[in-house]
């Protein structure tokens, strides 16, 4: 199992928003795809969770299952469709939408047994990293991980490293998947 966990500090939490650019929630469609699409194919061994901190009503957790996931496209205006149900408390497969915290649910995985790493440019290089999966790639959005977060994250899990440039974390996710895709079997 594939695991993410998405940081959206700005993230609209209520469904009333015209376009997901003004609601702060176009960086979470681009990672959704970027967790879920192959060419031609859905990714089943995924779990997305996403922690939403921005007004009216923060903070906002969404799970996302890709082996429950149906009637979904790659397209911003799919995900646009499926984000505003979601979060007027509407249901669309796959999706579970709670009232809860960053630490609450890293509190939750960890009592799964989750292993964190935290996407950082100065983290420890991902392919030296011995992945067992069990592990919650932990991204935020374009600010980063509020400092609390990620020392409470940074608890249970370390810091690893795509390269020396700061990328999109959509992109994070892309070579994330690739580099699982290569070198595990999981």
């Amino acid at each position: 199992m594939r695991e993410f966990l998405l940081f959206s500090r700005q993230g609209y939490t209520s469904g009333n928003f015209r376009n997901l650019k003004e609601a702060r929630l176009d960086l979470v469609a681009h990672c959704l795809t970027s967790s879920f699409f192959l060419s031609h194919a859905l990714r089943k061994d995924v779990v997305f969770h996403i922690i939403l901190s921005g007004p009216p009503n923060p903070p906002i957790y969404i799970k996302v299952v890709g082996e429950e996931l149906y009637n979904v496209r790659s397209d911003e205006e799919t995900w646009g469709r499926i984000l505003r149900t979601v979060l007027n408390k509407e249901k669309h497969e796959g999706f579970y939408l709670e009232k809860k915290s960053f630490q609450g649910v890293v509190k939750d995985l960890t009592s799964e047994g989750k292993r964190f790493l935290v996407l950082e440019e100065k983290g420890e290089d991902i392919l030296k990293c011995k992945l067992k999966g069990n592990e919650v790639f932990v991204l935020g959005d374009f600010i980063g991980l509020p400092k609390k977060e990620e020392g409470f994250v940074l608890r249970n899990g370390e810091k690893i490293s795509l390269g020396k440039k700061a990328y999109l974390a959509a992109d994070c996710i892309t070579i994330l998947n690739f580099v699982m895709d290569k070198f595990y079997k999981f």
